[in-house]
């Protein structure tokens, strides 16, 4: 269990752990539920026929902006009065947390200003453009342009929105939680590729909240796991990474992320994949299922790969996460 790892955290309380998660998640999903779109459920017969267990794809790549990131990023801007979002918002990114942004703010009709890190795609920085946001590369990493995205907003009093760590955020990638305890009501196991660990510190409350038994798998590339030593050592560290296919991953995570707790409480296990293992994850996906997936999402998958014989008769969903794969990594790939 992850939790035996992570004895030395201190507690910390928030709502989204204790008394007020389903509330808080519930009432979000009711608040941006004609905002997201509800994406759906997939057999894949070619995994279940593998496993000999039921396997289902939980669509999120088809959500707008192309990653569950919309979800997180709509429902802290639209929690926000107009006077509070008098100045706008700023953002950092590795791409996705900043195309949701920009097309929340958007639909708000608010500025935005997104921070990336000089190593992100320039394809991703043209489709954040696009949707009307101000683009700066600063810095060599996520948590450069993360810490320059945090002094702008105070300096200026534009709202900062956390790709992570944020309750608001972190309620938002719950309402995944709330489709899937619908779509699915007999599910045993769900893996989740994990970077700041809101994604699955959303999921896995709501999931856990339901039904303690469900499993929450915690999915990382070997190159790219800050999160995962983070928890094994009961404080965020500053991890050396390697490239991976897995961008929207990639990256630090915040000094006393509020994510770091949750992970404690809701993660079950976790999985460690490499670099071959995500690929051809990704060619998989394509050749079997017919979907071009980013990284992230091969990760999930590519963690179910390596171990599905554990799941034999059971029902169990793998979220791809997202679709919006550079046109650097589908050189590599394809």
């Amino acid at each position: 269990m992850l939790s035996r790892l992570c004895e030395n955290l201190s507690p910390v309380m928030t709502s989204l752990i204790h008394s007020d998660s389903v509330n808080e998640i519930t009432s979000t999903y009711e608040r941006i539920r004609d905002l997201v779109r509800e994406t759906p459920v997939e057999q894949s017969r070619y995994l279940s026929l593998l496993a000999n267990c039921d396997v289902f794809l939980k669509l999120e790549h088809l959500q707008h902006t192309g990653s569950f990131k919309f979800r997180g990023a709509v429902s802290k801007i639209t929690s926000l009065s107009n006077a509070k979002l008098r100045n706008g918002v700023v953002a950092a990114s590795m791409g996705n947390h900043g195309l949701a942004v920009a097309r929340a703010a958007q639909m708000r009709r608010v500025s935005a200003e997104i921070y990336l890190p000089k190593i992100v795609s320039p394809s991703k920085a043209q489709m954040i453009e696009s949707l009307g946001a101000r683009v700066v590369f600063y810095g060599d990493n996520c948590i450069h342009a993360e810490t320059r995205a945090r002094n702008v907003a105070e300096e200026t009093g534009k709202i900062f929105v956390s790709p992570y760590n944020d309750l608001k955020v972190i309620a938002g990638q719950g309402t995944i939680g709330v489709e899937l305890v619908r779509q699915l009501p007999d599910l045993k196991s769900v893996y989740v590729a994990c970077g700041g660990g809101g994604l699955i510190a959303g999921i896995g409350t709501y999931l856990k909240a339901m039904n303690p038994e469900i499993e929450i798998v915690g999915c990382w590339p070997e190159n790219s796991r800050v999160l995962y030593e983070s928890l094994r050592a009961g404080h965020i560290l500053d991890f050396p990474e390697q490239p991976t296919y897995s961008e929207s991953t990639a990256g630090g995570v915040e000094q006393d992320s509020i994510t770091l707790p949750i992970c404690k409480e809701v993660i079950d296990r976790f999985v460690l994949v490499s670099e071959a293992e995500i690929r051809d994850a990704m060619r998989m996906l394509l050749a079997q299922e017919h979907w071009l997936v980013e990284g992230a999402a091969g990760v999930a998958t590519a963690a179910f790969l390596k171990e599905h014989e554990r799941h034999r008769g059971e029902q169990v969903a793998i979220l791809l996460c997202g679709r919006n794969i550079s046109q650097e990594v589908l050189a590599a790939l394809y």
